[in-house]
């Protein structure tokens, strides 16, 4: 077992979805696996290292303002000493100047007092933390909404599953029946070859099916971070998601406060107002002070005997008035500006794109609620009358083709019916993923907005 595999099957037994003993498949329910995704998916662990590494990138900027201490040291061996020519008396004359070694090392410190731009920097580090808390939201709501469409496409599987067995076994029943008939003398070969098509036709139908009940798992096992070896399962059915599907308010509020492409620009605007005021910071002068101690030392021969090093310091204050450089400040600023002014263009056009699939998305779960409805009054219907034929069938009152289009009409019925749940079900995992909902279980969201 891989370490993976230990450790799912470890949360999974300790959140209690395992048995005490061993077991291949295990049945969650949507929550459920929306908790497991949460701790153990790949895309999510990402997502938090991300947001840790702009918390060090913020101590990083944050050190800029706290004093630096270096260390530097350097020797110097003379080749060939400097002449120097001096005017003595009307004479010219030369000699050497300096010695053959020159030690010289010590410590320095830096720190700067007034830098309005680096004060800035530690802002935009804030607002860039929230901006990767605001991705790390969007990655966990986005998981969530991955997670309800696998879940519900493994019902929906499932499902489908159940009824192309119910009427395989009706099929092998009906051939059954036929079989008797023809032993009997009542019915003709034709017909038991018939129905016995009929029921090779269901095998290739179930095991495509199952495979795509197996699909569906792999697909959520995937989402959900849990090793291949473990068979997850719905402990629910379709139709139990059906009764509680109407606890959806359907008279949902048009908030967009918490969509994640909204706050993530509102972000990106606030960022880009920070850096607009840091450029206009460009413009104030710096001070900043220093302090250096060090030892020098110059002697003759060999650089390692008579050595005598003697200390120095000096302590400094630098200002920086910045005057003149052409005009790259002032176009700094203006580009800062245009950018502002086309993230409120941005902005706009977005509400309005949120608003139109809004519309959209609610119109649709109204409208398969309706349809959900219908199908399952036709569902019935069908229903009713494929077993009214089936009972004329076993009599001999309706032919095989009467009971065939019946069973046809039955088997149609209640896969729409299904498919009406799945899609409704769906539409209101989009609803909630583009309003931003929280999940029941609890996605964590940053309360700052930017504004």
């Amino acid at each position: 077992m891989t370490i993976r595999k230990i450790t799912g099957a470890m949360l999974l037994l300790l959140a209690g979805y395992l048995p005490a003993q061993a077991s291949d498949t295990i049945r969650v329910s949507r929550n459920e696996c929306i908790t497991i995704a949460l701790q153990e998916n790949p895309t999510i662990r990402v997502a938090d290292m991300e947001v840790k590494r702009m918390d060090y990138s913020k101590r990083e900027t944050l050190a800029n303002l706290l004093p630096s201490i270096d260390f530097s040291g350097s020797y110097q061996r003379a080749i060939e000493l400097q002449t120097v020519s001096m005017d003595l008396g009307g004479q010219s004359q030369k000699f050497k100047m300096g010695m053959d070694n020159n030690w010289n090392f010590g410590f320095s410190a830096q720190m700067p007092l007034v830098n309005a731009q680096l004060w800035k920097a530690l802002q935009m580090s804030d607002t860039q933390i929230l901006s990767t808390l605001e991705a790390s939201r969007a990655s966990r709501i986005d998981l969530v909404n991955n997670i309800n469409k696998s879940y519900y496409a493994l019902l929906l599987a499932i499902a489908s599953r159940d009824v192309v067995r119910d009427n395989y076994a009706v099929a092998q029943m009906n051939a059954d029946i036929y079989r008797k008939q023809f032993e009997q003398g009542t019915a003709s070969e034709y017909d038991v070859l018939r129905s016995s098509v009929q029921v090779k036709n269901y095998e290739p139908e179930l095991l495509q099916a199952d495979i795509a009940i197996k699909q569906a798992s792999l697909m959520l096992k995937m989402l959900m971070g849990v090793d291949n070896a473990v068979t997850v399962m719905p402990n629910v059915t379709l139709k139990d998601m059906q009764r509680e599907m109407y606890g959806y308010h359907l008279g949902t509020e048009r908030n967009l406060a918490q969509n994640t492409q909204l706050r993530s620009l509102d972000i990106q605007t606030k960022l880009l107002r920070q850096n607009l005021q840091s450029k206009k910071f460009a413009w104030i002068p710096t001070l900043g002070i220093s302090y250096g101690l060090n030892w020098m030392s110059m002697s003759n021969g060999n650089p390692f005997k008579n050595q005598e090093f003697n200390p120095y310091s000096n302590v400094a204050l630098g200002l920086n008035v910045p005057i003149f450089n052409g005009l790259g400040r002032l176009n700094a600023v203006k580009q800062a500006k245009i950018q502002l002014q086309e993230m409120d263009f941005q902005r706009e056009n977005l509400v309005n794109n949120l608003n139109m699939q809004v519309d959209l998305a609610m119109d649709n779960i109204n409208r398969q609620v309706r349809q959900i409805a219908s199908s399952e009054e036709g569902m019935k219907q069908a229903r009713k009358a494929y077993e009214i034929m089936q009972k004329s069938f076993e009599i001999g009152a309706a032919s095989y083709l009467d009971l065939r289009d019946a069973e046809i009409a039955n088997t149609a019925s209640q896969l729409a019916y299904h498919q009406a749940i799945y899609n409704f079900l769906v539409s209101t995992s989009e609803l909630d993923a583009l309003l931003g909902k929280e999940d029941a279980l609890g996605i964590p969201v940053n309360s700052s907005t930017a504004k």
